[in-house]
């Protein structure tokens, strides 16, 4: 069947509104204009690169000018003292121990006078939005206003070093904590596409809830630079991308870009080497808002070995922190040189920058070239794995104090292979593509994990794999498949072992399941049990594979882990799993979509898609059932798919919406396609642009 991409034009309506035009202040370098269109993706076209900035950063706020705000007020460290709490204050001591702050400083001073100057443009567009609407921004955060440049590169810093590589939660509390959610990427090469031109996925799983990982879409345009793509609010550079040769996605990878380090104290120090050495000491503080609006002064004394800043953790252990790439301020320029560059040889140019400090990089271009990089800043240990960094290693030796990191050619990485596909779904960078070409014993153990691989990276895989060519069409389709691969392995056999079973509710239980195709669609009636019992049968969010009878192993990495390891004992958890069902959700056949909504404001709309790690590619992560219903904590967000023909083919969506501002239609407009399994197209060309505006923002 083939699957039906909806122009968005058609399902806005027939005909546009007429444009509204709202003068904004001018910016550096000359006229430009936002062009909005009918799903409040701005089109900036500006006569400057920093224009170009401004007239982003000026999108930004009224689109997401609450939110913004906010991101620049915490990542000033100074979060609790405008709004108060527990929490921000929790929040602003990490990011002030670490010095964060005073670090970004640098970084903007060590920015190209271009890029500082394209910095605070966007920063300038900020405050010009600001201004000029000053009744559109919720009091509390115009506390923060204005906006500099050295916000916009100290929001990035805090984003990527302090929350993607090294958060309180991950360094004090749980090594395992993910913080940077999931995606899907896949590249097609010509050998493999229909059409002989090369194909790219960009699919984030990120939270739906607005946060700093919010996406945002955009089409940028000025002299050298028009690119479209999505990147997350307060970052002034795409960083899921494409312009008119190639295309670029990210995907979060294992890269362990820090080491923590047990000190042993002793006599008002630390041991190390064999000697016992003073603590550096720093005084800091903070201000907290109090409930009567005055502000109390919080003084803390900070140490640091040699290693790094030194914190307490529960248990009674300390622990010094050492972070890779805080000699690396380039995180910004990088992105946007990705952006910039034509050919395969400029983006890797790019790449070789080496400033982003984690993430899988997935890339395709019109010349034919694909490739899947297992970026990020890693360092360089004298051995050991990374389950052994990813804990705290021994600090009283300087045998475990890394001092240089890996360079680009370290780095796993595929390469236009013979296969003519490359994928991730954050699985480790051994299946990039199928057949294998990575081996595990070519590089350090510590660079990633061997495996388990998850069944939605299998399923990544084996929809790649499925016929020998791959149609645009048969591109979309795949990726809006909601069949689950656990079901596919488990079912058979549970249903074989339950099948001479006169229990009433498993014979119920059998016939559900034998009549559900395994995909969790809107009208599934057996999705939800099965889904019930499979968090039974694979505890710990479907990843526990001590119930099946055989592991995951990487000599059949597609096929592992399956079967069940005691068929009576997961009869037994069928029968658990129809009563558990009926407790959560009121009947053991509820239609999918009765109880699983796509729900914003006064959108709701029946869903599909489920849980990843049961082998479901099109991903939606359900919270608890609240007032009737459960709806998504994160999963599809940003999705573009294109192909590099003539002209380029180009749909995509952004799940909840391109606007978090209270009252905007544009936070959940698009919902709709989430339901239907659609698209819109995205509108790159200006001519086309125009048809369909919205809004527009000379300046």
């Amino acid at each position: 069947m083939r699957t039906k991409i909806i122009c968005g034009l058609l399902l806005a309506g027939a005909a546009a509104a007429p444009a509204v035009s709202h003068q904004a202040r001018p910016a550096p370098g000359g006229k430009g204009e936002i062009l909005w269109d009918s799903f409040g993706v701005p089109h900036v076209y500006a006569k400057t690169e920093s224009g170009a900035f401004w007239g982003f950063g000026y999108a930004q706020a009224q689109s997401h000018g609450n939110l913004l705000l906010k991101l620049y007020g915490e990542a000033r460290a100074k979060s609790a003292e405008y709004w108060g709490g527990s929490a921000n204050e929790t929040q602003d001591r990490w990011l002030i121990a670490n010095d964060v702050p005073v670090r970004a400083g640098r970084w903007f001073q060590q920015q190209t006078p271009q890029m500082r100057a394209d910095l605070d443009a966007f920063a300038a567009g900020i405050n010009a939005y600001a201004a000029k609407h000053p009744d559109a921004i919720d009091p509390a955060m115009r506390r923060v206003l204005p906006i500099t440049g050295l916000d916009v590169m100290a929001h990035a810093h805090r984003l990527m070093n302090y929350v993607y590589i090294a958060s309180d939660r991950k360094v004090l509390a749980d090594p395992a904590t993910n913080e940077a959610g999931g995606s899907n990427a896949w590249a097609v090469a010509p050998s493999r596409s229909a059409s002989g031109k090369a194909m790219l996925l960009a699919n984030p799983h990120l939270p739906w809830a607005p946060s700093m990982l919010t996406y945002y879409e955009a089409h940028l345009n000025a002299p050298g630079y028009s690119v479209y793509g999505a990147t997350q609010v307060g970052l002034p550079v795409l960083r899921f991308a494409f312009n008119n040769d190639l295309g670029f996605t990210n995907t979060v990878n294992t890269m362990l870009g820090y080491s923590s380090y047990t000190l042993t104290l002793a006599d008002g120090g630390y041991r190390y080497d064999g000697k016992v050495l003073p603590f550096r000491t720093e005084q800091k503080s903070y201000k907290v808002r109090q409930a009567d609006g005055s502000l109390k002064t919080v003084t803390f004394t900070q140490r640091y070995a040699v290693q790094g800043p030194v914190f307490d953790i529960p248990g009674g252990t300390t622990v010094a922190l050492k972070v890779a790439g805080l000699d690396r301020p380039g995180v910004l320029k990088q992105y946007l040189d990705m952006g910039k560059a034509h050919n395969f040889a400029q983006f890797q140019a790019a790449l070789r920058q080496m400033q982003v400090p984690m993430f899988n990089i997935v890339y395709a271009d019109r010349a034919g070239h694909i490739l899947y990089l297992d970026n990020g800043i890693l360092p360089k240990h004298a051995g050991g794995d990374l389950a052994k960094w990813s804990a705290p290693v021994p600090g009283d030796t300087s045998a475990t104090l890394w001092r240089d990191v890996h360079g680009y050619d370290d780095l796993p990485k595929v390469i236009d292979p013979a296969s003519g596909f490359v994928q991730n779904a954050n699985d480790p960078p051994w299946l990039a593509t199928w057949p294998r070409v990575l081996d595990p014993k070519a590089f350090p153990a510590y660079v990633a994990p061997v495996g388990p691989v998850s069944q939605r990276a299998q399923m990544s895989v084996k929809l790649m794999t499925a016929s020998p060519k791959i149609s645009f069409d048969d591109f979309v389709a795949r990726k809006l498949e909601t069949r689950a691969l656990m079901a596919d392995r488990l079912l058979p056999e549970l249903i074989a072992a339950a099948k001479d079973s006169t229990d009433p509710e498993i014979v119920e239980a059998v016939r559900l399941l034998s009549g559900w195709d395994h995909r969790f669609e809107a009208d599934a009636r057996g999705a939800l049990l099965f889904e019930t019992w499979a968090a039974m049968f694979a505890p710990k969010n479907f990843t526990d594979q001590s119930n099946y009878a055989v592991k995951w192993s990487l000599s059949d990495p597609l096929e592992t882990p399956r079967g069940l390891k005691d068929p009576a004992g997961a009869v037994a958890m069928l029968k658990a799993a129809v009563a558990r069902t009926r407790q959560l959700y009121g009947a053991v056949d509820r239609p999918y979509g009765e109880v699983s909504r796509f729900h914003l404001g006064d959108v709701s709309l029946p869903a599909n898609g489920g849980f990843g790690n049961t082998g479901v590619f099109r991903t939606i992560t359900w919270g608890p059932m609240k007032n009737g219903e459960r709806t998504p904590m994160h999963g599809e967000t940003w999705v573009s798919m294109i192909e590099f023909s003539t002209p380029m083919r180009a749909v995509g969506m952004m799940s909840y919406g391109n606007s978090s501002q209270p009252g905007s239609k544009h936070n959940s407009d698009q919902l709709q396609f989430l339901n239907s399994k659609t698209f819109r197209t995205l509108w790159i060309d200006r001519t086309e642009v125009e048809r369909h505006v919205e809004e527009r923002t000379p300046f």
